[in-house]
């Protein structure tokens, strides 16, 4: 993929703060914590995946797709991108 570095460096902050929860979540079910609480953290885990996924494929599209139009590989680009779209609909 080509680097946009702004979206990339967002999406790898936001990765780090889903890694960081994970590990919270992780912590919580090790010491015996609450179920209801456990569930609505992988809830807020869940949402945080999909909404970085979201921004993924945003940034995919402003940057990859964009150039691969620009550089005349229009239908490869929008085959692939249908491929990452059917993939995060599943």
């Amino acid at each position: 993929m080509d680097k946009d570095f702004s979206g990339n460096r967002n999406i790898v902050n936001r990765l780090a703060r889903i890694e960081g929860h994970v590990r919270s979540v992780k912590a919580m079910v090790a010491a015996g914590g609450d179920c209801a609480e456990i569930l609505t953290q992988l809830s807020a885990v869940h949402q945080a995946v999909e909404n970085t996924t979201k921004a993924f494929l945003k940034n995919h599209m402003e940057v990859c797709v964009a150039k691969a139009i620009q550089e005349g590989k229009k239908e490869e680009a929008l085959a692939e991108l249908q491929i990452a779209i059917d993939r995060f609909m599943r």
